[in-house]
């Protein structure tokens, strides 16, 4: 039983009419003779009684019945994200590019290609993957067209991404996922793609984080751990990783779901309906590319708008290409992400090989993770 309540509803019913939405439940409990006024914040009720008092005290704790049934339906049925199917032989693997454009680069996707058939599965590429419009994979218009068909189309079970960059943040708004709900698929990419990975897991769907095609080598086994734990993922084998210690750890444990990306897309989502809410999650972060003020101010941000006050846990990954700035930051980055989270007590984890790094490790956003943090090592375990 779900009632679901958007906006103030009102209900006159000793003119025989109904003045707004009208749910199938109220409908065998409402009568003429009633007035009814439902609030949404807070839930209040206000019967005008005009006669058989007891016939409406009784309606009145139908309607609260219903009320908590619904209430509490609703909590519990965000407590976990949807996991798309896992994938089997002959299942299909849809390859977009929704961000930055792919000059020379038509190799990498005929290795993404030949990797994906060698494991059973068929391989569809976007119409649009190799355009070129300015710096983006043709117009914005064109890359939400791949990527949309992909999500709409029940016969694909994976989205592949080709590459990351800058793009996708211009195209989220433009994104319908009503068909996607009714055959979910895993979205799988990193970088500029946190930004579909957090449009994901708002509307509640787990995603993987991991190998794009430009991740491609000419030598695989370069890559060797990028694309086994990429296969066990999309596969549905075990996930756990144990990760090397590092004396800026902070010691503890957690347990939540995994969620997070580069730091500069978590940045740039604030404020919009496509931040996540971090509240009682493990956050994973990344970075490449970045001076190292620009990384606290982004982690000062983040901070400031609330973003770590419920966390449970946070994963460093691969900062990647520190840029070097005229005046000299005078501590290691892993110091300064200790500092700007000083003031919260979940356990931090550095070492993970997740980024912008040839080892980059395949994770399950939105699935539940079992972290222990320690100085020696640290260790998380996806829950199956």
């Amino acid at each position: 039983m779900k009632l679901k309540i958007n906006k103030l509803l009102r209900f006159s019913c000793n003119n025989e009419s109904f003045l707004s939405h009208k749910s199938t439940h109220f409908e065998g409990y409402l009568e003429k003779k009633c007035t009814f006024t439902l609030y949404r914040n807070p839930y209040l009720f206000s019967f005008k009684f005009e006669q058989n008092r007891k016939h409406y005290i009784m309606i009145f704790k139908k309607l609260i019945l219903i009320l908590l049934c619904t209430i509490t339906t609703t909590v519990f049925s965000q407590d976990k994200t949807t996991q798309p199917p896992y994938l089997k032989a002959g299942d299909t693997v849809a390859i977009v590019a929704p961000s930055g454009a792919l000059i020379n680069k038509e190799d990498k996707i005929e290795q993404s290609i030949n990797l994906l058939k060698s494991w059973g599965l068929h391989v569809v590429v976007g119409d649009n993957v190799f355009k070129v419009y300015n710096h983006f994979a043709g117009t914005d218009d064109e890359r939400c067209e791949d990527y949309q068909k992909a999500l709409d189309d029940p016969t694909i079970s994976a989205i592949l991404c080709a590459r990351g960059g800058y793009g996708t943040v211009r195209i989220l708004d433009k994104l319908d996922y009503s068909k996607f709900r009714n055959h979910p698929k895993w979205l799988i990419g990193y970088s500029d793609i946190t930004a579909l990975h957090n449009q994901m897991q708002n509307e509640g769907y787990q995603s993987i984080h991991g190998l794009m095609c430009t991740s491609m080598q000419d030598d695989l086994s370069e890559i060797k751990e990028t694309i086994s734990t990429f296969k066990d993922a999309i596969f549905g084998n075990p996930l756990a990783y144990t990760l090397e210690g590092s004396e800026y750890n902070r010691p503890g444990k957690a347990t939540g779901e995994l969620i997070g990306g580069n730091l500069t897309l978590l940045h740039t989502m604030l404020g919009s309906k496509t931040s996540m809410d971090t509240s009682g999650k493990i956050l994973f972060i990344e970075e490449v590319g970045e001076y190292k003020y620009h990384i606290d101010r982004m982690l000062q941000s983040l901070k400031r708008a609330g973003y770590f006050d419920n966390c449970k846990g946070v994963i460093v990954g691969d900062i990647s290409n520190v840029r070097k700035n005229t005046t000299d930051w005078g501590s290691s980055v892993e110091q300064l992400i200790v500092d700007a989270l000083s003031e919260y007590d979940f356990p931090i984890a550095f070492n993970m090989h997740a980024g912008h790094e040839d080892d980059n490790r395949a994770m399950i956003f939105g699935r539940t993770v079992d972290l222990t943090v320690g100085k020696d090592k640290s260790t998380f375990v996806f829950e199956e």
